[in-house]
Protein backbone atom coordinates (compact mmCIF):
# COMPACT_ATOMS: atom_id res chain seq x y z
CA UNK A 1 0.00 0.00 0.00
CA UNK A 2 1.77 3.30 -1.29
CA UNK A 3 2.40 6.24 1.24
CA UNK A 4 -1.06 8.02 -0.03
CA UNK A 5 -3.26 5.66 0.37
CA UNK A 6 -2.33 4.79 3.48
CA UNK A 7 -2.83 8.36 4.55
CA UNK A 8 -5.75 8.52 2.88
CA UNK A 9 -6.85 5.41 4.54
CA UNK A 10 -6.33 6.61 7.96
CA UNK A 11 -7.95 10.35 7.49
CA UNK A 12 -10.97 8.76 5.91
CA UNK A 13 -10.90 6.56 9.10
CA UNK A 14 -10.95 9.62 11.65
CA UNK A 15 -13.19 11.51 9.24
CA UNK A 16 -15.85 8.63 9.05
CA UNK A 17 -16.05 9.03 5.81
CA UNK A 18 -15.06 6.23 2.78
CA UNK A 19 -11.35 6.43 0.89
CA UNK A 20 -12.84 7.46 -2.12
CA UNK A 21 -14.26 10.64 -0.70
CA UNK A 22 -10.74 11.69 0.54
CA UNK A 23 -8.51 12.87 -2.44
CA UNK A 24 -5.33 14.38 -2.44
CA UNK A 25 -6.36 17.55 -3.16
CA UNK A 26 -8.40 17.95 0.28
CA UNK A 27 -7.82 19.93 3.06
CA UNK A 28 -8.56 18.76 6.71
CA UNK A 29 -11.44 21.31 6.63
CA UNK A 30 -12.96 20.09 3.64
CA UNK A 31 -13.34 16.35 5.35
CA UNK A 32 -14.61 17.74 8.30
CA UNK A 33 -12.24 16.87 10.62
CA UNK A 34 -11.16 19.51 13.41
CA UNK A 35 -8.37 20.05 15.63
CA UNK A 36 -8.98 16.84 17.31
CA UNK A 37 -9.56 15.11 14.71
CA UNK A 38 -6.40 16.72 13.44
CA UNK A 39 -4.26 15.41 16.03
CA UNK A 40 -5.50 12.04 16.55
CA UNK A 41 -4.64 12.10 12.33
CA UNK A 42 -1.39 12.84 13.54
CA UNK A 43 -0.88 10.33 16.22
CA UNK A 44 -2.67 7.64 13.52
CA UNK A 45 -0.02 8.99 11.01
CA UNK A 46 3.07 8.55 13.68
CA UNK A 47 2.09 5.08 14.64
CA UNK A 48 1.40 3.85 10.98
CA UNK A 49 4.51 4.90 9.73
CA UNK A 50 6.73 5.07 12.61
CA UNK A 51 8.04 8.33 12.54
CA UNK A 52 7.99 11.61 14.92
CA UNK A 53 6.27 14.37 13.21
CA UNK A 54 7.31 17.94 13.97
CA UNK A 55 3.98 19.67 15.26
CA UNK A 56 2.50 21.76 17.55
CA UNK A 57 -0.60 21.29 17.89
CA UNK A 58 -1.62 25.06 19.75
CA UNK A 59 -0.09 26.74 16.45
CA UNK A 60 -0.60 24.22 13.74
CA UNK A 61 -0.33 26.45 11.07
CA UNK A 62 3.51 27.39 12.35
CA UNK A 63 5.05 24.11 12.99
CA UNK A 64 7.50 22.89 10.02
CA UNK A 65 5.18 19.72 9.18
CA UNK A 66 2.29 21.53 6.52
CA UNK A 67 -0.76 20.16 7.40
CA UNK A 68 -2.79 22.59 4.41
CA UNK A 69 -4.28 19.68 2.06
CA UNK A 70 -3.74 15.75 2.31
CA UNK A 71 -0.95 16.20 -0.42
CA UNK A 72 1.00 18.23 1.52
CA UNK A 73 0.57 15.86 4.75
CA UNK A 74 1.87 13.03 1.84
CA UNK A 75 5.00 15.05 1.30
CA UNK A 76 6.05 15.93 4.81
CA UNK A 77 5.72 12.28 5.89
CA UNK A 78 7.46 10.94 2.44
CA UNK A 79 10.52 13.48 3.30
CA UNK A 80 10.44 12.14 6.73
CA UNK A 81 10.60 8.87 5.63
CA UNK A 82 13.78 9.45 3.49
CA UNK A 83 15.42 11.22 6.60
CA UNK A 84 14.76 8.31 8.78
CA UNK A 85 16.61 5.84 6.08
CA UNK A 86 19.52 8.03 5.72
Amino acid sequence: MSVESKVIQIIADLAVLEPSDVTLESTLEDIGLDSLGLVESIFAIEEEFDISIPFNANEPAKGDFDISSVQSIVTGIKALLSEQKA
